[in-house]
């Protein structure tokens, strides 16, 4: 199964033109934890899916590939 959520989030840093460490600041977590998020080597916990949503203004659904 594909890993829908770093799919969303790379394309949503590269769209926008957001480096990860400055999202990262945005969103209140460590550079290495969205580095890790866009590689697929760990998955966000619920709080960091829900600070994701809020930053993105999407439904976590979407990021999690349940809906396009």
């Amino acid at each position: 199964m594909e890993n829908l959520f770093k799919t969303r989030l790379d394309e949503y840093l590269k769209e926008n033109g957001i480096s990860k460490r400055k999202f990262a600041e945005k969103v209140g977590v460590s550079a290495a934890s969205v580095s890790d998020w866009t590689t697929g080597k760990i998955q966000p916990n619920a709080e960091s899916i829900y600070l994701v949503c809020k930053a993105f203004g999407v439904s976590a659904d979407y990021l999690l590939g349940l809906t396009d």
